[in-house]
């Protein structure tokens, strides 16, 4: 079964919809440049709303110090990291109380091989841009990736929707898909109903 992530997140009522649709992770931004960015106390209230066996993720961009940033993540409950920047591996190896999810930006100059480099309990590979660390909309050449499933588990971001996401599970057979402004009314607000036709695609594609 492919696993969902719903990234994002701002509501708890958001949070709490796709883990009952059938979310088994949910994303929240603390990356201060995202319309998506989220306090501390605001994700705090949103883990709360989370049933048993729903993963939490924190995503960071090259937030300074990795001892800070794993206290952080345990302070408020997070289950695991989503290191969205410029990680060094040696950088991802210091993070150990938290699963660590390393984002990759997938353009010209990715190299699957990369991969190989790091420790991490899995990669997301995103849409490569210049302007943002994520959330763009954008989907990536899904053929630059091929063979990533090799060094892990591989979650696959960047311009996901409903009506895209069956081809992207059946090129990569990925761990995970992650989507964010493809199940949005606005940005950081989830449409039930696109939240409902994405996960029903990702569980059409599992059966086919």
């Amino acid at each position: 079964m492919t696993r969902i992530k719903i990234c994002g997140v701002t509501r708890p009522e958001d949070a709490r919809d796709a883990a009952l649709l059938g979310a088994d992770a949910i994303g929240l931004n603390f990356h201060p440049a995202s319309p998506r960015s989220v306090t501390a106390g605001h994700a705090v209230r949103i883990i709360e709303v989370l049933p048993l066996f729903v993963t939490s993720v924190g995503v960071f961009v090259d937030y300074p110090d990795p001892q800070a940033l794993e206290d952080f993540a345990v302070s408020i409950g997070l289950d695991a990291v989503q290191l969205h920047g410029d990680e060094s591996p040696d950088y991802c190896s210091m993070i150990t109380r938290v699963k660590v999810l390393k984002a990759l930006r997938v353009g010209e100059a990715f190299r699957v091989q990369d991969l190989a480099r790091y420790r991490v309990s899995g990669f997301l590979l995103d849409a490569y841009s210049r302007e943002a660390r994520g959330g763009t909309g954008r989907t990536f050449d899904w053929s630059r990736a091929a063979g990533a499933n090799a060094f892990g588990h591989i979650v696959v971001a960047g311009g996901l929707d409903h009506t895209n996401v069956c081809a992207a599970i059946g090129q990569l057979h990925p761990f995970g898909v992650d989507v964010s402004s493809g199940v949005e009314s606005a940005p950081g607000e989830k449409s039930y109903d696109l939240m409902q036709r994405f996960v029903e695609a990702v569980h059409r594609a599992d059966g086919s």
